[in-house]
């Protein structure tokens, strides 16, 4: 190196919320720590600089607890000396859905934007694994770099030269994702602590900074050398101008000093001129051994992952288009209540909460958390969908006389659907407030006659359904300009088939009063057998299944057989014991009934009563406390064995393009996994997934360096395997982690259950519950296609299995609103619908797609809103240049390959 030699020391703290110990440990851990910060810098005008970890979430937790010194961090932040954002919390991108990726990078920025500055800084310290749409989503949000730890391999310049793909020979690389987008990536080569804790004393800095020089001039691409002083948890440095001053005399050589990210940055980019590496897509530690990668955080816990999908899934695929379309009748958009349920999902995010692999506590906080963001997201959706419904002209049912029951059924995804809803209708009531005693209003709604009834449409055609009578039931309405109102009613569940609804549509509906048509035809056409127009499903005596895509003549042999192996790993990593035999369900007989036959769904049930080792033998237990390395864990299963029940409903609706599958277990076992396997038979070494932004396509087989039997990874929505003429794609909900076994059969199996009992990493922390005992149910759907999941309509299928349809009652009245309407209308195979939102800055509406395929695409988006204007916008919601919709009410816009599209529509 030459005498330009500059070591910028840039001190931080990576403050994991909760991790080793409960959240308010750390609270009052990191309440210390800044009370410490605020105090040094107040004294010392040469500690110049922090970086507070790239999240705004510890300015919130901080002035919780001390609220007076608000005015002093202002200063300070707004002095540039503490740099905030531009994240509310460092997430883990591979399990928290596209949307929540972007509502954190937006809840982010405006948190930051109250204080008068944002650090634009692509900040992913420990991050387990990279997406491959980050490039774009940094650029989008005005960020042209990222700092992070994992995914890449760094080989060193004056060591080994990197052979491409995700290996770097410097620790400055190009980053690009799938649609183009570049980014300079700084690697932390040498990790984010690499700057810790510098001595002062002379000897001590001596030895320190001749072996930390060398470190970082290994990989560093310019004289440009940083040092992260700060680790996790880790209290400031308060004497670093001091240890700075050592570092000065030692090497009069260098130019040290206390640096920030921004200025960093500023050097590096004018000294770059060796070519650095490029890595494409997404980093996942692919040219590693495969021990270390922490994939199986994927299914540690899978009832977390469960709850997160659902807390995700109706706040920004049903709450939030819901209170869009209930602000175009006149309701306020509540944004303060949606970033308060955001922020208190997010609080689930972190990669040690979302992950699972912490302690005990730290979930069963987590549990409350997402109940309490869902509680907010169904409120929201109940004021939207009741605002709507009230809007709905129901006028066409008067007819039926006044007890006709109307309801709105809602399709808030982004492609026309069909499928079997389930509602429950009041049928009658009588509210206190009308003077009835309760034996005389009980009498009454048991005396109602519920026979002869209906369910019709808007223009009249009747619609097949069943009917429960869930008999009398207590009700209250809570009004916005009165006291509660209770009330007695006669309450009934239907379930029937809605049909071709349309995207960010309504249809309505009524029940009422007449005899109705003939039924279909059963989907039942065997003992074992169900079939429709596109499907066949055969079950074989052991449960599994045959299923025919009668399209194209395709069949799937052997689909749902369970699958248990030994685990004696942590939260982190899976481990099976060595030489163990893998267990099945192939070939063990299970008791098989209907359970469901209607002329819109029919349904097998099929129980096992299955015998596995009840856990690990006595010697895990030693291991763990020997703090043995799981991979050289010599620990194998007990001969104790165990009954695992599994009770699995198989069902297929008449309009379906897919088989949906319900699997319900009591999980009495430890040590263990359970995975659902489904061989495709299809020849081709690459399979695709669902990620955040992008169908990734990854290979069947890993790198050269790939040591792990196990070549587990993330998935979001669906995973699938394709070859040309025809492909299977399994959709599932929360199951966040899948295998393509290299069996010969290119099997998918995804993993339904992973049962461990210590946290692993750095120390022996037991965590009981994590072995998962007790019920659980896990959902699935299993969809054939004629081998493009885009054109065929799979992938469609997929996202739309993620999304629960929305109902609402409401009465016989005039409205704005068309009984089957749709604000937005536009085709496309290759376009994902992902949100509809209101901008909290402009108050405009905003979609927002993403291309799936590599092709460009044309967005032709019709509207029916008069006089509506459109922009092309970024994630941030920057409102652009308005171009009206033309004659025919058509907004167009190229779509770039891969490609992120956010359009604005101001009405």
């Amino acid at each position: 190196m030459t005498e330009s030699r500059k070591a910028h020391i840039i001190s931080h703290t990576h403050w994991d919320r909760e991790w080793y110990l409960p959240y308010e440990k750390h609270h009052v851990r990191l309440i210390q720590l800044m009370d410490q910060l605020l105090e040094t810098m107040e004294k010392d005008a040469e500690y110049r600089y922090f970086f507070l970890d790239g999240q705004t979430i510890i300015l919130e937790d901080y002035l919780q607890v001390r609220p007076e010194k608000k005015e002093q961090l202002e200063k300070l932040i707004h002095d540039g000396r503490i740099q905030i954002g531009p994240w509310y919390i460092l997430q883990d991108a591979f399990l928290t859905s596209s949307e929540a990726n972007v509502r954190n990078m937006q809840i982010g920025h405006q948190d930051a934007e109250s204080y008068g500055t944002i650090s634009k800084i692509g900040y992913f310290p420990d991050t387990f694994g990279l997406v491959g749409q980050t490039p774009q989503l940094m650029l989008q949000s005005g960020i042209d770099n990222a700092f992070f730890g994992r995914g890449v391999k760094p080989t060193g310049f004056n060591n080994t030269v990197s052979d491409g793909d995700f290996e770097s020979s410097f620790s400055e690389l190009i980053w690009e994702g799938p649609d183009g987008s570049k980014v300079l990536g700084i690697l932390f080569a040498n990790w984010y602590s690499n700057g810790n804790e510098v001595p002062v004393d002379e000897e001590e800095a001596k030895a320190y900074w001749e072996r930390k020089l060398a470190d970082a001039e290994k990989y560093a691409s310019t004289e440009q050398l940083l040092y992260m002083n700060g680790c996790d948890h880790q209290p400031i440095q308060c004497d670093l101008p001091e240890a700075i001053q050592t570092a000065e005399k030692i090497h009069p050589d260098t130019e040290f000093v206390h640096s920030n990210f921004e200025d960093y940055l500023v050097d590096v980019k004018k000294s770059l001129s060796k070519d650095l590496s490029s890595v494409q897509g997404e980093l996942r530690s692919q040219r590693t051994d495969g021990w270390g990668t922490l994939v199986n955080t994927a299914s540690a816990r899978v009832y977390l992952k469960q709850m997160n999908q659902t807390g995700q899934s109706i706040l920004e695929k049903v709450a939030e288009p819901l209170a869009s379309f209930a602000s175009l009748v006149g309701q306020e958009y509540p944004h303060h209540l949606f970033t308060y349920a955001w922020k208190t999902l997010m609080q689930n995010h972190p990669h040690d909460s979302i992950c699972g692999c912490s302690v005990d506590e730290v979930h069963r906080e987590m549990v409350t958390r997402f109940d309490k963001s869902r509680h907010v997201a169904e409120t929201i959706i109940d004021d939207s969908k009741k605002a709507i419904a009230e809007a709905v002209d129901t006028t066409s049912f008067a007819k039926y006389g006044d007890d006709a029951v109307p309801f709105v059924v809602f399709n808030t995804t982004g492609w026309k659907r069909s499928g079997t809803v389930s509602v429950e209708l009041d049928a009658e009531r009588l509210y206190f407030r009308d003077g009835y005693s309760l034996k005389e209003t009980s009498q009454r709604m048991k005396d109602i006659d519920l026979s002869e009834r209906m369910v019709v449409d808007n223009e009249g055609n009747t619609v097949a359904f069943t009917i429960e009578d869930l008999g009398l039931q207590f009700g209250y309405d809570l009004p916005d300009d009165k006291f509660r109102q209770p009330y007695m009613c006669r309450r009934v569940k239907l379930t029937f088939e809605a049909k071709d609804i349309a995207a960010l549509g309504i249809q309505t509906y009524a029940l009422v009063k007449g005899s109705a048509s003939a039924a279909a035809d059963s989907l039942i056409t065997g003992e074992r057998t169900l079939e429709n127009a596109n499907l066949k499903v055969e079950l074989a005596t052991d449960g599994s299944f045959t299923l025919t895509d009668k399209r194209n003549g395709q069949v799937f042999r052997d689909l749902g057989v369970y699958e248990n192996t030994g685990d004696i790993g942590n939260e982190y990593m899976f481990k099976q014991p060595e030489g163990e035999e893998t267990l099945t369900t192939k070939g063990l007989d299970a008791k098989i009934r209907i359970v469901e036959d209607t002329p819109f769904r029919a349904s097998l049930e099929v129980i096992h009563e299955w015998e596995i080792p009840a856990s690990a033998d006595t010697m895990l237990d030693e291991e763990q406390r020997e703090l043995i390395y799981y991979p050289y864990r010599k620990t194998q299963r007990s001969q104790e064995m165990i009954v695992l029940s599994i009770r699995t409903l198989i069902s297929l609706n008449r309009e379906g393009k897919g088989v949906e599958i319900e699997a319900s277990f009591n999980n009495q076992a430890k040590d263990h996994r359970l995975r659902a396997l489904f061989p495709t038979d299809l020849e081709t070494a690459t399979h695709r997934v669902d990620s955040m932004f992008e169908i990734v396509q990854r290979n069947n087989v890993p790198a050269k360096e790939w040591e792990n039997p196990s070549n587990t990874a993330h998935q979001q929505a669906f995973v699938d395997v394709s070859r040309d003429g025809a492909g299977l794609t399994v959709a599932n909900l929360g199951l966040n982690e899948y295998e393509v076994l290299r069996d010969g059969r290119n099997t998918i199996a995804v993993t339904l259950l992973r049962a461990v009992g210590e946290l692993g990493d750095w120390g022996y922390f037991p965590t009981p519950e994590a072995q998962c005992l007790g019920e659980s149910t896990v959902r699935m759907e299993v969809i054939p296609h004629s081998g493009d999941g885009m054109a065929s309509g799979a992938y469609a299928e997929a996202y739309q299995f993620q999304i629960p349809w929305t109902v609402s009652q409401t009465g016989i009245h005039e409205g704005s609103v068309t009984p089957n309407a749709s604000v937005f209308q536009w085709e496309s195979n290759e376009l994902a619908f992902s949100s509809l939102k209101v901008s909290r800055k402009s108050g405009d509406l905003m979609l927002r797609w993403f291309n799936m395929g590599g092709a460009p695409v044309e967005l032709a988006l019709q509207s029916n809103l008069s006089g509506a204007q459109a922009y092309k916008s970024t994630i941030l919601e920057i409102p652009g240049e308005l171009q009206p919709f033309n004659g025919e009410g058509e907004y167009s816009l190229p779509v770039k390959p891969y490609e992120i599209i956010t359009v604005g529509v101001k009405a």
